[in-house]
């Protein structure tokens, strides 16, 4: 889809003219006010939509409206939906190309062309018939620099949700590292199988020793030209979540190509910095590899050492994206980074507290946390603060080893949480837990089914600011 911007576009020739509409006002279009507002009483509310035919009496085909809601509560966020409805809309005629033309007050460039990109989006890349998408958006009035860095979050965001869509026969750990390896503007380190034992990653090097498929430790960096912060990012890169010996049931492994959005989410981030070009010092960093059941599976009541040297004795080999978040949290520690955030769909528990709208997040920081939290609701991402006092430590409590990997089923995201603490040492740290808003098993709002790109605006927009 090609999206471009114009000054003004009520006198180019187009399809289809898109205009919106406040409740309580009428709309730029005389056209529109006659039909639409005066005939047949057209609200407006958020989302909304009206089609008519212009019968040529401007120059584009049709005029579409779209609700913007009440003007006094309009915003970004509430931007980018309206735009994703109106795509929406669009791709229903069958249409090829539109000109927007809102009546706004502020330069919502970015948002609305994240929304355009979000509605288009389609993985339909092993079907025979593909989707229908727009060929050309012309907006009018924003600026060409939101315009360019919507178009750079809209990218990062599907190509996360491609990768995390991908069947795990695609995304495998070596899969992964080739990508990292070939990203504009940023290094990349990738450790095999034999330098991960060197570094002492044991927890880590156990939930992928029952697959055929070999880990992959990958270290990205990308250095603005002055830094101001040093920030690692981690990604949980299970490509493929079997359970390991403690086997899923079929049903709940259906889906379990998506256990490597958080490492999706920080590929895309990293695809996009040397685009944006902020003054940051970012290190992406992906523990990549299959939990799989095998005769070299890692046991029950094995006792791993991590690469801090702690102990963790394995009460289940399905909580296993937190021991390879363990050895990659030590690593990250060791980077002389100011903060730390690892990205991860970890727990089911977080799903059960917190739906399919809402992540969690936790860290050791109060005000890093609140600022994530903020971030997050301007980029149109929602997350809550999960408690991790010091009693949830207790399930985790071990008879022959420092601690076990998981406890009780109560509090099961604080506890994953409290665990993940314990690899964190001397630095900022926030941990985000994306298990139900990473993956959409139906549509939602503006998500058709599947992988969301969950964390990549939200990442992206700290970073940058």
């Amino acid at each position: 889809m090609e999206i471009s911007v114009m000054d003004d576009v009520k006198h180019v020739p187009c399809e289809v003219l898109v205009i919106n509409k406040f409740e309580g006002e009428e709309t730029s279009q005389e056209l529109a006010n006659v039909y639409a507002v005066a005939k047949d009483h057209f609200e407006g509310k958020l989302g909304q939509t009206y089609l008519l035919h212009t019968l040529d009496k401007i120059p584009a085909d049709k005029i579409l409206v779209v609700g913007f809601g009440k003007r006094e509560e309009f915003n970004a966020n509430k931007m980018r939906e309206a735009v994703c409805k109106a795509v929406k809309k669009l791709q229903q005629i069958h249409a090829k190309e539109a000109c927007f033309d809102f009546d706004v007050n502020c330069d919502y460039g970015k948002s609305a062309v994240i929304g355009a990109m979000i509605a288009d989006y389609a993985f339909d890349k092993y079907k025979t018939e593909k989707a229908r998408h727009l060929e050309k958006i012309t907006f009018a009035k924003f600026s060409q620099a939101e315009i360019n860095e919507g178009i750079i979050f809209g990218e990062a965001m599907k190509f996360a949700r491609d990768l995390a869509n991908e069947p795990a026969a695609y995304a495998t750990p070596s899969r992964l590292a080739e990508i990292a390896s070939n990203i504009d503007g940023v290094s990349a380190k990738i450790f095999d199988k034999e330098e991960i034992e060197r570094m002492g990653m044991g927890a880590y090097l156990a939930v992928g020793q029952g697959s055929v498929q070999p880990p992959k430790f990958i270290h990205m960096k990308y250095v603005g030209k002055n830094p101001k912060k040093k920030i690692a990012i981690i990604g949980k890169g299970i490509c493929f979540d079997a359970g390991g010996l403690d086997l899923k049931p079929a049903s709940s492994m259906l889906t379990m190509r998506d256990d490597m959005s958080g490492a999706a989410c920080v590929l895309g981030v990293m695809k996009a910095l040397s685009k944006l070009e902020p003054d940051v010092e970012v290190h992406g960093i992906i523990a990549a590899c299959e939990n799989m059941p095998s005769g070299s599976s890692y046991k029950p009541g094995d006792i791993l050492t991590a690469k801090n040297g702690k102990t963790i004795e394995v009460d289940n080999t399905d909580a296993e994206g937190r021991l390879t978040l363990a050895d990659a949290l030590c690593y990250a520690c060791e980077l002389g980074v100011d903060e730390v955030i690892d990205i991860a769909t970890l727990t089911g528990a977080c799903v059960v507290a917190l739906g399919t709208t809402v992540s969690g997040i936790m860290g050791n920081d109060e005000d890093m946390i609140s600022t994530l939290i903020r971030t997050g609701k301007d980029s149109g991402e929602k997350f809550w603060e999960m408690p991790m006092y010091p009693e949830f430590m207790d399930s985790l409590k071990s008879d022959i080893a420092d601690m076990k990997n998981t406890g009780t089923r109560m509090g099961g995201a604080s506890i994953a949480g409290v665990f993940l603490k314990e690899f964190v040492e001397g630095v900022k740290w926030c941990h985000l837990d994306v298990a139900g808003t990473a993956f959409l098993e139906k549509p939602q709002k503006e998500f058709i089914a599947g992988s969301t790109g969950v964390g990549v605006r939200t990442l992206l927009n700290y970073i940058k600011d």
